[in-house]
């Protein structure tokens, strides 16, 4: 048997933070949240899945890759070529994505030993999402894996199921992480909302104190991450981390008329006013999502200690971009329905967990759909991707 590639079926673990938030003398707050646990992107390959409408993600690949094998390089010969090397994928979900990351870090070091003419090491190479996260889709591309390669070498593939902010890995074990839009994902819905009024994010209308509860939530989660990162990577390890993040500083409460929330929440109000959803059901719905700007990450990452900021980005590059051949379907789509497509696969399993099985989650994103194709000529997008690298000191 070639035993260049093995993948083990991971144990769950479950040494995570709790996810659920209780409003026990609120009856619009009684769901308590608890559809943060089932925070995890559509599985399978069918034509609403997080494998078949990911390419906007691949994009994002795309446009880091240069950062991801400069620091790939560098982690290298400032570790002096280990003979072993730990590499992981934090927020893996589903599909071929976290397999063309594994497979530029792998070549990388392949082909820089071999210029350096130092001995190939064994890397092993560990996938992380949440133990809800379709596994198997993404274990059986191992042959899509093997094909990526540009030569032989000892490569080992795991499965580590578990949230990236509790401990993952044993201490001092890792040598570079990579993390590609997974991390504006919280760990929970903040404490402290104030009742929405049907809007399911931060929105203009908002009071400061939802931009703050955010703010504060998304400090408390990307510090503990960096916590944990810190005692399971070596000196000098790597972190190349890509989120979703915005380039607007002097209105921390401004998102654009076409931001992915924003026509989220319109269409759920349409779903309202037809009668097909309790308003009081959207009213208790906030999304566990944040997207910081530049000045808010490095000084979460300075506050926190532990690792060098080598370099950060920050590229126009939204949502927006599904609506250019994302989906890999094969029927004409409609206006606006691939960034519809797009947005399902991403918060489908939380809608269904928050609105129950019989929630028409079909007709929410035909208007979802709808209000995309309202706003295709919108320009004044703010939504950037940030791309942060770290050295462990």
């Amino acid at each position: 048997m070639d035993s260049r590639f093995i993948h083990s079926i991971p144990s769950l673990r479950c040494n995570g933070k709790s996810e659920n938030e209780k409003y026990s003398d609120d009856e619009e707050r009684k769901s308590e949240y608890t559809f943060v646990s089932a925070l995890s992107m559509n599985g399978g390959d069918g034509d609403n899945s997080y494998s078949t409408n990911s390419l906007l993600q691949r994009r994002v690949l795309s446009m880091t890759k240069p950062i991801l094998v400069k620091n790939t390089k560098e982690m290298l010969t400032n570790l002096d070529f280990p003979k072993y090397i730990k590499v992981a994928d934090l927020g893996c979900s589903s599909g071929q994505n976290t397999f063309l990351v594994m497979a530029d870090i792998v070549n990388t070091i392949n082909a820089l030993c071999q210029e350096c003419n130092q001995n190939r090491p064994e890397i092993d190479c560990c996938l992380n999402d949440l133990p809800c996260n379709d596994f198997n889709t993404t274990f059986k591309l191992i042959t899509f894996f093997n094909q990526k390669l540009a030569s032989e070498g000892s490569c080992f593939v795991s499965g580590v199921p578990g949230s990236f902010y509790s401990s993952l890995f044993p201490r001092k074990s890792l040598h570079f992480i990579h993390s590609n839009y997974s991390l504006h994902y919280l760990s929970k819905v903040p404490d402290g909302l104030e009742k929405n009024k049907m809007s399911v994010y931060i929105t203009s209308s908002s009071p400061l104190s939802e931009y703050e509860a955010y703010l504060n939530q998304f400090q408390r989660d990307f510090t503990t991450f960096l916590r944990m990162r810190s005692e399971e990577m070596v000196s000098k390890g790597r972190m190349v981390l890509t989120l979703i993040g915005r380039n607007t500083i002097d209105d921390p409460l401004y998102r654009d008329c076409c931001h992915w929330s924003t026509l989220l929440s319109i269409s759920l109000r349409d779903l309202v006013f037809e009668g097909i959803v309790s308003a009081a059901k959207v009213n208790s719905f906030s999304l566990p999502f944040y997207d910081p700007n530049e000045e808010e990450v490095k000084e979460i990452i300075r506050n926190e200690g532990s690792f060098q900021i080598n370099d950060l980005e920050t590229h126009v590059f939204d949502l927006a971009h599904c609506n250019e051949d994302c989906s890999l379907q094969t029927h004409r789509a409609k206006p606006g329905e691939k960034v519809a497509n797009c947005i399902r696969a991403l918060i489908e399993t939380m809608l269904v967990a928050h609105f129950g099985d019989a929630f028409d989650i079909d007709t929410l994103f035909e208007r979802y759909a709808h209000h995309v194709s309202q706003h295709t000529s919108c320009k004044n997008k703010t939504s950037v991707s940030l791309v942060v690298t770290l050295i462990r000191k």
